[in-house]
């Protein structure tokens, strides 16, 4: 056990510290220069989030793999709780009150996909990867996530969790027309989804088309986004010094704008350190993907990478205006126990596959493939 701990990757560990000392300096500006609003409770998931690290790195890999399915099916248990008697807040019903913390089981089903889409992958040859008949379970674990996701509303996870599975399945040799497919139906299916969207999320797609619309409703956030973004300038107003993040004409500035408030207070210049070191632990998962010898440690660096890329990518796209705002925070800076938790326990799998990355992990029998 403490072999394993030792054997981590020591400056990707320092990365991912530094990444969360970053938010917690940033959790403490939102606040105005308080510590106990937003950092305290902030570093107290941390340490939570780091024991699950922990716990995850330690793992054997055959323990791992037997847990897989069992972690999926415990995901979806909570999001059928979630269904049934959630907590509703912001007009949404998303969370499990656990008392003293309230569990949004959405951010945890990230893991859950990405573990049995790789215990199931790793159990199948490549030539059985190409058998269409091979999809249907796989189908069937993401679609039923998705859709109980969809409904509480949550359009920006439900889309995320998509992507990690199609990333997944990629790594894992599924043939390329089978994607194809899936995006052509998806694009001609465009009408009929945005007829079912809330009224919340057309005025979205609205205002991104045109933001100057509703400047003091629907387009209020993304203009005063804008502008933080743009005032900052190459080296920032400095810290606590933002007059759009300080004066709180940025709402969400702890969660889904928590970028717009560091561009804002430390420039392009803190910008581009924070995407660079974004850019050196999506490069180690990338390195996991073509150095580990078991199939299973790939595909779950594949996922680890796409749910990081995809969370990194939509929320400075969507505080910079370029797609509709669709509430997706931010690793490691945004405010939320459940993201940072499910976070940090995806790195804790990026680095446990780091850690076996020579194992031996023999294919279990999986229904003939």
């Amino acid at each position: 056990m403490g072999r394993r701990l030792r054997d981590v990757h020591a400056p990707i560990m320092l990365v991912i510290c530094v990444l969360c000392a970053i938010g917690l300096i940033m959790q403490y500006s939102a606040a105005g220069g308080a510590w106990r609003v937003f950092a305290v409770p902030q570093a107290i998931r941390m340490v939570i989030g780091f024991g699950v690290f922990a716990a995850l790195v330690v793992m054997p890999t055959q323990r791992l793999l037997q847990l897989s399915y069992l972690t999926y099916a415990g995901c979806l248990a909570l999001l059928v709780i979630v269904e049934a008697m959630g907590f509703i807040g912001m007009g949404a019903q998303r969370w499990v009150s656990l008392g003293v913390f309230n569990l949004q089981p959405s951010e945890l089903m990230k893991l859950g996909v990405i573990l049995a889409l790789a215990r199931y992958f790793h159990g199948a040859t490549l030539e059985g990867t190409r058998h269409i008949l091979v999809l249907l379970l796989p189908a069937f674990l993401v679609l039923m996530p998705v859709a109980l996701i969809l409904k509480q509303p949550n359009l920006g996870t439900a889309t995320i969790v998509a992507f990690i599975a199609f990333s997944v399945c990629f790594m894992a040799g599924i043939r390329w027309y089978y994607f194809a497919s899936v995006i052509v139906a998806a694009a001609a299916a465009l009408p009929v989804a945005y007829s079912l969207l809330h009224d919340y999320q057309k005025r979205r797609v609205m205002t991104f088309l045109d933001p100057a619309s509703d400047p003091l409703g629907a387009g209020y956030n993304i203009i005063q986004s804008k502008i933080a973004i743009g005032s900052g300038g190459f080296i920032g107003k400095g810290l606590l010094n933002g007059s759009q993040g300080q004066l709180d004409f940025l709402p969400e500035k702890q969660t889904d704008f928590i970028f717009t408030m560091l561009a804002e207070e430390f420039g392009f210049f803190g910008s581009f350190v924070l995407l660079g070191l974004y850019a050196v632990l999506l490069a180690f998962a990338l390195l996991l993907m073509r150095n580990c010898r078991h199939a299973f440690g790939r595909l779950v660096a594949a996922g680890v990478g796409a749910m990081l890329f995809v969370h990194i990518f939509i929320n400075m796209a969507m505080v910079m205006g370029m797609i509709p705002v669709v509430g997706v925070p931010l690793p490691f800076l945004s405010y939320g126990g459940s993201f940072l938790i499910s976070t940090l326990a995806a790195c804790g799998l990026l680095m446990h596959v780091y850690v076996n990355r020579d194992a031996n992990v023999p294919r279990p029998r999986q229904f003939g493939l």
